[in-house]
């Protein structure tokens, strides 16, 4: 049977446990109470049996004052209530005279006090959230019905509502370009705007934002004598260019004074009312997961509680438990039904308004399963792969060995032409395996990855998903790469077996591309938009998702040059003369090959001014002096290897620039990314929160993270491994790139944690599609 302290611990929300009861101090301090009562008094041993078995057996014994009901017994503690809602025990004759028994109760009054502060500050910002959805859904439902009287026999998609603008100076913004009209925004690229909330009694009022953040905030509108600016968050390309088309045209003509002075005209039509009733809906489906939380936070504490006192009886033979549960009772966290009211309220309103009145078809959103099916198909397939993918690794090297393909060699046609193909699947899928590795680490430290990363319950991927994905690709993969090499040894030539590996590669990218429902469609889906987003960047607004797999691509440029190479060797035809030297000789292949080391770290430069311009914190353009030192550090060692490797001047360029980009990394790894290195923390060069209990693991991992970045230096010594091709030593310091990107992952998913639980950021915050303004704003 599990002991109640690690369900506890398992079941309480990860980012709220700083506010849940110290269950576990509460306990050492009973064990104190108990030693004590071991050394002092023999007598207390036979006083155990007089302690009820089950909180309900205690209640139905003793009355609510701590005492047998014919007695006359003087109650062992009472419980004041002091100003602001506070409690505070006094001990009476029984307890006056041991102080760890105050300690107890001191520590037991500050738990509840911190509760209920909690409670009472988590109630009131989900009301006011309730407060603004209301208002929203009603501006909503007033909207459609304004649109469907005007509708007509006239085609929805074109038809719309026509409002004034409350500003003489809006009267220029109807000219923007009318394809934003019609363009509709995904639900999983909405960002948090704070341009709408509401005060503590439920009134709407306007949160001050920058000048530039208002400016892009939206247009104001006024409908039906009320003034709303329809906020249209900058998430895809063609609004962000809409944007600031409209920003310079805007001061062009306000530079001039030729706009004329009048009620201009915006049209809202069927996509835009589409749009804000999707953000509508994500806000409820937010609140209803908050308002559970809550409700969890109560009947986990409450339960917390009564256990202690429980035992705190069991350890002193003494009657607390019904005073003091009657107490907790009383208090607001459990006391209070606002929750419940607001809960069942935003239920029946998504029922109504989102699902038809489909109480099932509700319950998929606001109650999405959590748990997958565990399969012992799957862990069977595991390991028969993961067995398999062994031995034809074994009987891949022995062959390699044998037939000497490995060693170094001046004219190598498998090792220009084939080993790329092997090296690409070989970092790529190593990457993937650590991301697995690192699930299980989160999920045993209860990191709230999902969350961070904003995955759907119902369809992100578990561990046990991604070693199966693994050891099945790379069983393929080395397979067929001892089929090839089996085929040479038997006398095949080269130009007959060319296109094995190309084949390879196509099949990999169907199946990436593969529109149908199977192999996890919805996890090739989301992973391409965010690809697709890191390639356009600054176009796309940054989540947290997309800059993390663009810090994972800095770390696999080797696999983006061999990926480059391979499609070169194929697309160009040079698969069919055997030319491997065809794209190193030309030009213009070659300053692509170039290129590609830098893509990946301008990508991430140009994320991190896409953050500095949404969000105006000076520290993204910081980072984005990390990247750019990356890039010219890249500059001087292709620069370096351009000039033969004879150039000393070169040479000096490459370590001086080399040097700082380290040292800027490492700084930004410890300090910014992982939040270690703070001198005022209790744990030397750390931080005062660490989620692993082993403080060398946290230590160890700094001083690997500084060998594995030192890595550039091969680059000047040309180490290689004795009597192994150089590539072979290419991959394998690739490949502990990839490892340290994998240890890098979880530290900084540490830090993201600590810093949701800091802020107690355990729901998403949803910007919402109208804001209601003052004339003057």
């Amino acid at each position: 049977m599990v002991k109640f302290s690690k369900q506890f611990e398992g079941q309480l929300i990860p980012e709220w446990k700083e506010v849940f009861v110290d269950y576990r101090q509460l306990k050492k301090d009973l064990k104190n109470i108990q030693f004590l009562n071991n050394n002092n008094s023999n007598d207390t041993k036979n006083q155990n049996s007089s302690v009820p078995n089950s909180i309900i057996s205690s209640l139905r014994n003793y009355s609510p004052f701590g005492h047998h009901q014919n007695g006359e017994h003087v109650p062992p503690i009472q419980v004041h209530r002091r100003l602001g809602s506070s409690y505070d025990t006094e001990l009476l004759e029984q307890f006056a005279e041991t102080g760890v028994i105050k300690e107890f109760f001191a520590c037991l009054d500050q738990q509840l006090n911190k509760v209920n502060k909690f409670y009472r500050t988590k109630e009131n910002e989900f009301m006011e959230r309730g407060t603004s959805l209301r208002k929203q859904m009603d501006i909503l439902i007033q909207l459609k019905f304004a649109f469907q009287d005007q509708q007509g026999s006239i085609d929805k998609e074109y038809h719309s509502i026509s409002c004034t603008f409350s500003n003489e100076e809006d009267s220029v913004r109807n000219r923007e370009d009318p394809e934003e009209e019609t363009e509709e925004i995904s639900t999983d690229e909405i960002q948090f705007s704070d341009s709408y909330r509401t005060d503590e009694v439920g009134e709407p009022t306007q949160v001050k934002r920058e000048e530039k953040l208002r400016t892009l905030s939206g247009r104001v509108i006024d409908y039906q004598g009320k003034n709303l600016r329809i906020n249209i968050p900058l998430t895809t390309p063609l609004r962000t260019f809409s944007t600031i088309t409209y920003l310079v045209r805007e001061d062009l003509i306000n530079q001039s004074r030729k706009f004329s002075i009048g009620a201009g005209k915006v049209h809202i039509n069927q996509t835009k009312l589409r749009h804000s009733e999707k953000m509508i809906k994500r806000g409820f489906i937010e609140l209803y997961k908050g308002l559970e939380y809550l409700k969890l936070y109560r009947n986990l504490n409450m339960l917390a509680f009564m256990k202690i006192l429980k035992k705190f009886d069991k350890v002193t033979s003494k009657q607390v438990l019904p005073i003091y549960l009657k107490v907790v009772e009383s208090s607001y966290f459990n006391s209070s039904d606002k929750v419940i009211k607001l809960s069942d309220e935003v239920e029946e309103l998504f029922v109504r308004n989102f699902a038809g009145d489909d109480r099932k078809k509700a319950t998929k959103y606001l109650r999405p399963s959590h748990r997958h099916k565990e399969s012992h198909s799957v862990t069977f397939f595991i390991g028969l792969f993961g067995g398999c993918f062994l031995a034809l690794l074994t009987g891949y090297v022995v062959m390699a060995h044998l037939s000497g393909l490995y060693k170094p060699q001046q004219d190598s046609l498998y090792m220009e032409t084939v080993y790329p193909v092997l090296g690409l699947f070989s970092l790529i899928f190593l990457h993937f395996f650590l991301y697995g590795c690192n699930i299980v680490a989160w999920r045993k430290t209860r990191i709230n990855y999902s969350f961070i990363f904003e995955l759907v319950p119902t369809k992100e991927l578990t561990y046990r998903d991604i070693f199966l994905v693994c050891t099945m690709a790379m069983t393929i993969v080395v397979g067929t790469m001892l089929l090839h090499l089996t085929l040479l040894t038997k006398g095949y030539s080269y130009a007959q077996l060319q296109h094995i590996p190309g084949l390879l590669i196509l099949v990999f990218l169907l199946m990436l591309l593969c529109p149908f429902n199977v192999i996890y469609r919805s996890t090739r889906y989301r992973f391409l938009c965010t690809i697709r987003n890191i390639i356009f960047s600054p176009l796309y607004k940054v989540a947290m998702q997309d800059f993390f797999v663009a810090d994972q691509l800095c770390s696999q440029v080797p696999m983006l040059r061999n990926l480059e190479y391979v499609a070169c060797y194929y697309i160009s035809g040079s698969y069919k003369t055997l030319d491997y030297g065809y794209c190193t000789r030309e030009n213009y292949y070659k300053d692509l090959a170039y290129a590609v080391s830098f893509l990946p770290y301008y990508w991430r430069a140009m994320q991190c001014a896409r953050r500095w311009f949404d969000e105006g914190e000076r520290s993204h353009l910081v980072n984005l002096g990390k990247y750019v030192s990356a890039m010219l550090a890249a500059g001087a060692k292709v620069a370096y290897e351009k000039d033969g490797s004879n150039n000393v001047g070169w040479l000096c360029v490459v370590v001086i620039f080399s040097s700082a980009a380290t040292v800027y990394q490492l700084y930004w790894d410890f300090v910014r990314d992982w939040g270690l290195l703070q001198f005022n923390s209790n744990n030397p060069l750390l931080r005062n929160e660490l989620m692993l209990r082993n403080k060398a693991i946290y230590y160890f991992s700094m001083g690997l993270n500084v060998i594995l970045r030192l890595a550039w230096l091969q680059t000047v010594v040309h180490s290689t491994f004795q009597g192994v091709d150089s590539r072979v030593t290419t991959l394998f310091l690739a490949a502990l790139e990839v490892i340290r990107r994998g240890i890098w992952n979880f530290f900084r998913l540490e830090h993201e944690q600590l810093n949701n639980a800091g802020k107690f950021r355990a729901v998403n915050i949803v910007p919402l599609p109208f804001h209601e303004v003052d004339e003057e704003d």
